[in-house]
């Protein structure tokens, strides 16, 4: 098991990796819109955080020699079910098919009052 580390994602706040790989996985912890440069939230909606937390796995996946063309499996965290479309054309952005597999799920709260959290696991 080693853990990976990125300067260009936000910085674990508990007793956690940013991604663990493992067997040829890498389990990326999730992701919340935080801008690494500023340590603060992207300003605007889900729209902005859901780019700034796929580009903040993306960096974590980097630190791997991986990149978002290996993420077999996604799990989002919505803190509204109402921004699912809005997060969802964004998502579209970032991968093509085959697509990962996905779950997206409204959770009462995400850390630090996000609207949205990303986590993936990727395969070498």
């Amino acid at each position: 098991m080693k853990a990976l580390h990125s300067d260009n994602a936000p910085k674990a706040v508990g007793p956690y990796s940013q991604a663990i790989e493992a067997n040829g996985f890498v389990f990326a912890s999730g992701q919340l819109p935080i801008d690494p440069a500023t340590n603060a939230f992207v300003e605007g909606g889900v729209k902005e955080q859901t780019r700034q937390s796929l580009t903040n796995a993306q960096s974590v996946l980097k630190a791997a020699g991986l990149d978002l063309s290996h993420v077999i499996k996604t799990t989002v965290f919505l803190s509204d079910m109402a921004d699912f479309a809005a997060m969802n054309e964004v998502y579209a952005e970032f991968f093509n098919e085959p697509y990962p597999a996905r779950s997206a799920i409204a959770v009462k709260t995400l850390p630090k009052n996000a609207l949205v959290e990303v986590e993936c696991i990727a395969a070498r």
